[in-house]
């Protein structure tokens, strides 16, 4: 039996593809037509040099000039020598472009819109056949009867019976314009995908997730993929909004407050006049157990503005989290990716 391999690339494109029982990395990438850097074939050069993000291989052989312990112990890997034995997902030290791939196109049709509040829309999209991401990801999609593509990240999980995606309700907003005044069920919808290098990565100690806005769909994907899968280790989310309407999904959160031991989440509302009983910035309410000296992984989404407060605010604290990933979307749908280890 094979395995499924996420290929992510620096651009942000995912592909995935099927790795057959005792093949290589890139042995499975060159025969899906994708060029990953590749020379030697023989863990002499060190040129297929990719970090495996999650799952168990073996690494093969190699000389140590091409691929030390050291990088090794750190998740390292070489692809003409690695052989997966779980499904994996692989950052690729390369563009897409370079790869001489790209992220594919798909088509699916609108299956409902949801009104969730005067700020926020939700819809979903079935009848998409062969399609998968990692749970955090976006997609790029045409607005119906427009030239305009608006980036979505999934609310749903991976599996899911249908996609779905949370829009911040713009009036003069191409997307929220159509979800509002023109959209009918079955409507065909065309997207790129999937992207973004920010995704769930294997958790191996506690997770701060900082969201902000419409910031809450990736997690809420991350969330619903952790449900299913488990996690050993504690969660806590702090989910922050401009005003009170903006609160949308807490039913969600709550289900998954059950279904997923040890994991928390507080909301917190910026307007003075709000009537939750947080308010402020997410940054008050991080307590530092949550930051667990240091040994936490924080993934952080939201609009520009806050997520560069929150960047200084982690920049100014006395512990510094083992992984910190992020991205920042703006009110027109564009994402930007960032991450630091």
């Amino acid at each position: 039996m094979g395995h499924s391999i996420a290929l992510n690339f620096e651009d942000g494109v995912t592909r995935f593809i099927e790795c057959r029982p005792g093949e290589t990395i890139a042995d499975a990438s060159y025969r899906a037509g994708i060029n990953i850097p590749l020379d030697c074939r023989d863990g002499v050069c060190g040129t297929c040099k990719c970090r495996v993000e999650s799952g168990e291989y073996d690494g093969g052989d190699h000389l140590e000039d091409a691929l030390t312990d050291q990088e090794a112990a750190e998740g390292l890997a070489l692809a003409c020598q690695t052989r997966p034995k779980t499904d994996l997902v692989v950052a690729i030290a390369a563009s897409s472009e370079a790869c001489k791939t790209g992220g594919q196109t798909y088509r699916a049709r609108l299956r409902s819109v949801d009104r969730l509040s005067e700020t926020t829309i939700a819809f979903s999209l079935d009848g998409v056949d062969a399609f998968t991401f990692l749970p955090g990801q976006y997609v790029n999609v045409l607005v119906p009867s427009t030239d305009e593509r608006r980036s979505y990240s999934f609310s749903s999980p991976p599996g899911a019976e249908a996609l779905s995606f949370l829009v911040r309700n713009i009036p003069p907003g191409v997307m929220s314009t159509f979800l509002r005044e023109k959209a009918v069920p079955g409507t065909p919808v065309e997207f790129i995908g999937p992207a973004g290098s920010f995704y769930l990565r294997e958790i191996k100690r506690p997770l701060l997730l900082l969201a902000g806005g419409t910031g809450l769909a990736p997690f809420l994907s991350m969330l619903g993929k952790i449900a299913e899968t488990g996690s050993a280790y504690p969660i806590h989310l702090v989910y922050g909004v401009t005003n009170d309407v903006d609160l949308v999904g807490i039913e969600r959160l709550e289900q998954f407050s059950t279904k997923i031991p040890g994991f928390t989440f507080s909301t917190c509302v910026a307007a003075g006049d709000s009537a939750q009983l947080r308010k402020g910035y997410v940054m008050a309410h991080v307590e530092s157990g949550h930051l667990n000296g240091g040994d936490v992984d924080v993934y952080l989404c939201g609009p520009p503005p806050m997520v560069d407060a929150v960047r200084a605010w982690l920049g100014e604290q006395s512990v510094t989290p083992a992984n910190f990933y992020c991205e920042k979307f703006s009110p027109s749908g564009s994402h930007v990716d960032r991450q630091q280890r």
